[in-house]
């Protein structure tokens, strides 16, 4: 064997080398749905801007983004699901049953952004590829 041989680098269970700024774009991304609580439509206009600002400049910003404009989108499909429902009361149920998943899913998917993963949500079909 030759003298000079090194071994193959062994792959690691961290996320690649991402920004600070790049972490924080993904961040807001997630938390920018939160929006939606307070302006109408601002769980889907808050991840579509970010998504559109940076698409270009931080894939792991925009993929984020994407990742949380999918689930905003779902979640407001489930949403618009509950409303007839509420004419037989499962309705109201199900609504602040969707509004906890959507908050509590939004919060983790943002400080495992912080830590540089990216998060699939668990619920969420892909609308934007």
């Amino acid at each position: 064997m030759s003298e000079n041989f090194t071994p193959p680098p062994i792959p690691s269970a961290l996320p690649a080398r991402i920004s600070p700024e790049e972490k924080n774009w993904g961040v807001i991304a997630h938390l920018s749905a939160l929006s939606g609580y307070l302006v109408p439509f601002g769980w889907i206009i808050g991840p579509l801007v970010v998504f559109l600002i940076k698409k270009e400049l931080m894939p792991f910003a925009a993929g984020e983004a994407k990742s949380a404009l999918n689930f905003q989108i779902t979640m407001a499909i489930a949403a618009l699901i509950c409303v007839p429902l509420m004419f037989i009361c499962i309705g109201f149920v199900l609504i602040v049953i969707v509004a906890l998943v959507d908050l509590i899913f939004i919060i983790v998917a943002a400080v495992k952004a912080s830590d540089g993963y990216p998060y699939k949500y668990p619920i969420s079909f892909p609308f934007v590829k």
